[in-house]
């Protein structure tokens, strides 16, 4: 049974991230929060149907077996890939912004198709983190990244790999096509290429410092404008990445 089939058959239903091994006829325990959600948001009987995936690109069609106290347990039914994933590979270099505004980026980046996430430390940036903090900080944003996975439909949860500071970011870089939005330039983006991978670079709230843009030039970053006004650090990416999956992704 393919996705189609299964959701013929049994309609609208609730899709949640669980990260185990899916094969027919297996039986799995749901993540204690997925299991909340299941049992007492949505109130689900043993029997009612589900889909999950694994992060991995799959996704199953799986029925309450159990709930319990200590469990609540799914028997998977069907198996089959996930669907949409974008031919452009972007990776986001994103330098990190205060309050929920890094969580509003990340949440609209996965829900448009982004491969991957990089916090990034710049000269302008003003949040530092460090140790545990940095780890936690981390955690969240990969869980809000499995959350717009949720709602979008993708079966690839996208890594948000641990902060880095930029110049760090700009040696690891190997994508065809590399990208750092700068309002001083007049560069638009050109059709004449077609990238199946590309390094996407915003920077804080205050703009990238020259000594940044520099550095990001020397490692082949190419400028670019998105227009006369200037958008916020959270907003950038949402038009960046919209134009680029446009152009070459599956928009």
């Amino acid at each position: 049974m393919q996705a189609a089939d299964w959701y013929a058959a049994n309609g609208k239903m609730p899709r949640s991230y669980v990260p185990a091994t899916l094969s027919v006829g297996g039986s799995i325990t749901l993540p204690d929060g997925v299991a909340r959600h299941v049992t007492r948001v949505l109130r689900l009987a043993v029997g009612a149907p589900l889909v999950v995936f694994d992060g991995q690109g799959s996704e199953a069609g799986v029925r309450l077996a159990e709930v319990s106290r200590k469990h609540t347990t799914v028997s998977v039914e069907a198996v089959w890939t996930g669907r949409f994933e974008s031919p452009l590979r972007v990776h986001l270099g994103q330098a990190i912004s205060k309050g929920d505004r890094m969580d509003y980026a990340v949440q609209k980046a996965v829900e448009l198709g982004v491969a991957a996430i990089t916090p990034l430390y710049t000269r302008r940036g003003d949040v530092r983190l460090k140790g545990e903090r940095e780890a936690k900080k981390l955690a969240h944003w990969q869980a809000v990244a499995a959350s717009a996975c949720e709602q979008s439909g993708r079966a690839t949860v996208p890594p948000v790999h641990p902060p880095l500071s930029l110049d760090e970011w700009l040696l690891q870089r190997d994508e065809p096509l590399r990208l750092m939005l700068h309002p001083a330039t007049e560069n638009g983006l050109k059709t004449a290429c077609k990238p199946d991978a590309a390094a996407l670079l915003i920077g804080p709230e205050g703009g990238l410092a020259p000594e940044d843009i520099e550095a990001a030039r020397a490692s082949q970053f190419t400028p670019l404008t998105l227009g006369p006004r200037v958008l916020r650090t959270e907003t950038a990416p949402l038009v960046a990445l919209t134009l680029l999956q446009h152009l070459w992704g599956d928009m």
